[in-house]
This record gives structure tokens, C-alpha cells and sequence, in this order.
């Protein structure tokens, strides 16, 4: 079966991962160790990716749970930092998805992300312009690795699993995609993606050469 559609994450494979010095500077804000500020941000991090809470709520929420209490300003400084961290657009990512799109292949972009965060960029990031299908964890109550949200994705594209290539740079989000079906790839950098969809997309991109991703 050939294939229909290329997806992707978005932090980590279209957009750099946040920088290491992110979570100093948000611990510095809070006045809490580097390593604390790790842990509480990224142990509750789904729920923010859910869309049950907005950044302020986020941010207080788990601050007041190590009993650190913050005013309204200082929570702003630290959704305005964390949100940009996230902004950077990998240049090779972003000229790979043009490319795919110019060659007939429908894109998408499948990503745990937060409405605070596409609220600021969505219109003003040229990379979300590229996809045929977006479909984003706040705005469907689902976050990978769960079932669910790769089933809407499939749904929106209209293809098969089988029919469908995904990059995501965390391993249980691969995983769970390749157990529905799909070729999924665990995120290497765009150069290694490229000789991938050489190979499986023979005749609908690139040179179908050889290669390994």
C-alpha cells in the first residue's frame, strides 16, 4: 500500500526542543531548584497539553503545590518564557514539509501542545500554514500516546495506518503509533527523516535511492 501522508510532532521535530537554559530561568522566577522546576513542570505537563488549564493556572497550580506562591506578573514572565522556548522552527524541518506538500503527499502535524501557545503563534509561524491536517491535544482532549488522538488523525487525512509515516521524538508516542499500524519513526533530524521517505515514498518524493533514517 502506498503511502498518503507524513506527519509530524511539533517540539523536538518541527520546532528545536526547548533550550537547556528554559528551566533555569523558570526556576530562577519561582526560586526553587533547577532540577524541582524539571520535575514539577514536566509531571504535570499533560494536563496543560490537554487544555484543562490555561498557562496561569498551570504555572500557579504547580508552584502552589511545593508551596510557592507567586503574584500574576511574575506568572506572566514565566508562561511568556516558557511559550517562547518553544517558538524556534528547526529551518530543515520546515523546508522538508514544503517539499513533501509540493510533491502530492498530504502533511500533518500531530502534537501535545497548549492553546496559550498556538493563541501566540498559529498566525504568525509560516510552518503552520504547510499542513493539510492539523490536529492539536488542546483543542481535542486527547494527548499521545493515547489511542484516540491517532485515530483522528487518520479519520481527518483519510488514510490507513498503513498509509500514514509519522516522526515524533519521544519513543512511547512512536510506539503507540506503530502498534495502530503506522510507520512511525522515532525523530533522528530532518536530513535522516529525508532518506526515509526516499525509500518509502519511491516515485511520490526525493530520489527513492537508498539510505537509512
Amino acid at each position: 500500500m502506498s503511502i498518503k501522508g507524513i506527519a509530524f510532532d511539533y517540539g523536538g521535530v518541527i520546532s528545536f526542543f526547548q533550550d537547556g537554559e528554559t528551566m533555569k530561568d523558570l526556576a530562577d522566577m519561582a526560586g526553587i531548584d533547577v532540577s524541582l522546576m524539571d520535575r514539577i513542570y514536566w509531571n504535570n505537563r499533560l494536563i496543560y497539553d490537554r487544555g484543562l488549564v490555561d498557562g496561569n493556572t498551570f504555572f500557579k497550580n504547580i508552584l502552589a503545590g511545593i508551596g510557592v506562591f507567586t503574584d500574576s506578573g511574575l506568572l506572566e514572565k514565566m508562561i511568556s518564557r516558557d511559550l517562547e522556548s518553544w517558538s524556534h522552527v528547526n529551518p530543515e524541518t520546515e523546508d522538508l514539509i514544503r517539499e513533501l506538500k509540493s510533491s502530492g503527499l498530504k502533511t500533518a502535524v500531530l502534537s501535545n501542545i497548549v492553546t496559550d501557545f498556538l493563541e501566540r503563534v498559529k498566525n504568525t509561524l509560516p510552518v503552520f500554514g504547510l499542513f493539510d491536517v492539523s490536529v492539536f491535544s488542546c483543542d481535542v482532549g486527547s494527548v499521545k500516546p493515547e489511542e484516540k488522538i491517532y485515530r483522528l488523525l487518520l479519520s481527518q487525512l483519510g488514510c490507513d495506518p498503513q498509509e500514514l509515516v509519522f516522526f515524533d521524538d519521544r519513543e512511547v508516542n512512536v510506539r503507540a503509533a506503530y502498534e495502530l499500524g503506522i510507520n512511525a519513526f522515532l525523530w533522528q533530524n530532518p536530513e535522516a527523516a529525508r532518506r526515509k521517505l526516499e525509500i518509502l515514498c519511491a516515485g511520490s518524493f526525493g530520489s527513492g535511492g537508498p539510505g537509512q533514517a
